[in-house]
């Protein structure tokens, strides 16, 4: 039986777009019904990208934003409960830690609260929508550098 091999890596918005986009696509535009236009955005040009793959497949995907905002947290539906998107978030706040001056904050859609709770992550404010989707604003309790 072969094992599977799950790597993150650094991605670059120019080479791997097409990549992201897909994993976009099926996660927010396919599942969660978020408009086209409201996905794609000038911060993907600048933002630190990562993508998660298993045996080389593309199954996750996440940004940093310049402004110290996570977003765009993408994990195909196949792959979800496997300990990915905790993986991907580690890395980005690693690269956060590491490059960035600004505090680190999300906005967590409802569901995905809890989850971000266990990184530190607190709610900052009352719930709003976006996309269509309640979300929160999440800010990390501990955003000092190494």
């Amino acid at each position: 039986m072969k094992k599977n091999i799950l790597t993150i890596r650094d991605a670059d918005w120019i080479i791997d777009n097409s990549t992201i986009k897909k994993i976009r696509t099926a996660v927010f535009i396919d599942e969660q019904h978020v408009p086209t236009e409201l996905e794609w955005d000038n911060e993907d040009a600048t933002a630190q990208h990562c993508i998660a793959m298993i045996n080389n497949l593309p199954v996750a995907t996440a940004r940093l934003q310049t402004d110290g905002q996570l977003g765009r947290m993408a994990v195909l539906k196949d792959f979800r409960n496997q300990g990915i998107g905790s993986l991907i978030l580690k890395h980005l706040i690693n690269r956060h830690q590491d490059q960035l001056d600004s505090p680190l904050f999300i906005h967590a859609q409802r569901h995905a609260v809890e989850f971000y709770k266990r990184f530190d992550f607190v709610t900052d404010g009352n719930e709003f929508m976006e996309a269509g989707i309640p979300h929160y604003l999440m800010t990390m309790k501990n955003n000092n550098k190494k």
